[in-house]
């Protein structure tokens, strides 16, 4: 829009200031005027048809010096039709309708001595203007150019960052996997040993030791859940995937998308898969025999997750945040979204995250 109405106004200016100098003429007559007004106006197109625009100014200028023999200032159109032919890189046609425009302001001069003078002029004018189309030409290939490379030098720095961020999760994986799998396995063993024994001889299982036998299983299962996404930095399905699994798994769940489904960049699609995913491994781990309900609202400007289930929670006693929960408010908070993590009033648990579409891709 501000584009058009720059090369009006364009069009508005040049018009005027030929239509000035004519009017100090005695001898300029409707026609004169039609014909300013018609290579002036031609120039608001410019940048869609410039060969067009070169040909109008050149042929409506030429004819209104054959008719009207005015001054200097008559070329205007005709120049900046050429610069702006030049510009786009028509430096061929510039020069052929400058020589036009040139042969034709040559017929004008009462005396020889003002013809050569006036065209000497208006050839330094024309050659300016190729000249200078050409330069601007230049110029803007030298800024998409180093655009380009500034882009490039970004892509291969970010590229080099999740190299390295991907190293160092391997890097975090395998130290937990020699460390804490192993001390957590032997936990579990002798656990698993003890209460066997104490089985074997008919003697009473200690809570305790049937407690550490649950825990150490549960810490292997979650360590082993925590490795298998630091050794991956992408979502290994969809949100319609992980309820299949859920549902495999006997976790009743329903999901339900409304709105403009569309696709998501691919960090946006990966923090929906995660949040998703974490939800529904609280509800299961939670929530008992339950029914979960995984919402996907597709809204103009954002997506909202719903997540939630009719289980055990209650309201009157929050659940402290653990790692998960905190995990989950990050890459919301990342992205400029807002969560909402909770026992819901009726019952049962709620998750809802809001992430803004910014990065839809």
């Amino acid at each position: 829009m501000h584009r058009h109405l720059a090369d009006a106004a364009l069009a508005v200016v040049v018009g005027a200031l030929v239509m000035t100098a004519a009017a100090f003429d005695a001898d300029t007559t409707a026609v004169d005027y039609a014909l300013i007004a018609v290579s002036s106006a031609a120039l608001a197109r410019y940048r869609t048809a410039p060969r067009a625009v070169l040909a109008v100014a050149t042929a409506s200028s030429g004819a209104y010096v054959l008719h009207a023999h005015p001054g200097p200032v008559s070329a205007l159109p005709v120049f900046a039709a050429v610069h702006t032919a030049a510009r786009v890189g028509h430096r061929g046609y510039a020069a052929a309708a400058s020589g036009v425009f040139l042969a034709a302001y040559a017929t004008t001069g009462p005396t020889t001595e003002d013809v050569v003078e006036r065209s000497a002029l208006l050839a330094g004018w024309f050659l300016a203007a190729v000249i200078t189309g050409m330069a601007d030409r230049n110029w803007q290939a030298y800024l998409r150019q180093t655009e380009q490379r500034a882009l490039e030098a970004e892509r291969t720095r970010e590229e080099a960052a999740l190299r390295r961020a991907g190293e160092e999760r391997l890097r975090i994986a395998r130290e937990l996997h020699d460390s804490l799998t192993h001390s957590i396995s032997i936990v579990k063993l002798q656990a698993g040993v003890a209460v066997h024994l104490a089985r074997k001889r008919g003697e009473e299982i200690p809570p305790a030791l049937l407690a550490i036998q649950d825990a150490s299983g549960e810490a292997m299962r979650e360590l082993r859940a925590t490795l298998d996404i630091l050794r991956t930095d992408e979502p290994t399905g969809t949100p319609a995937l992980l309820v299949e699994r859920a549902c495999a798994a006997g976790l009743a769940v329903e999901l339900t998308v409304t709105g403009d489904e569309r696709p998501l960049a691919a960090t946006l699609d990966r923090a929906v898969y995660r949040i998703v995913q974490e939800a529904l491994t609280n509800a299961a781990r939670h929530a008992g025999p339950a029914k979960v309900g995984v919402q996907l609202i597709y809204g103009e400007d954002d997506l909202t997750i719903r997540v939630e289930d009719d289980g055990t929670a209650d309201p009157d006693r929050p659940p402290a945040p653990g790692v998960g929960l905190t995990g989950m408010r990050e890459r919301v908070t990342a992205f400029g979204g807002t969560l909402h993590a909770a026992p819901r009033a009726e019952g049962g648990f709620e998750v809802r995250a809001r992430l803004p579409l910014g990065e839809a891709g």
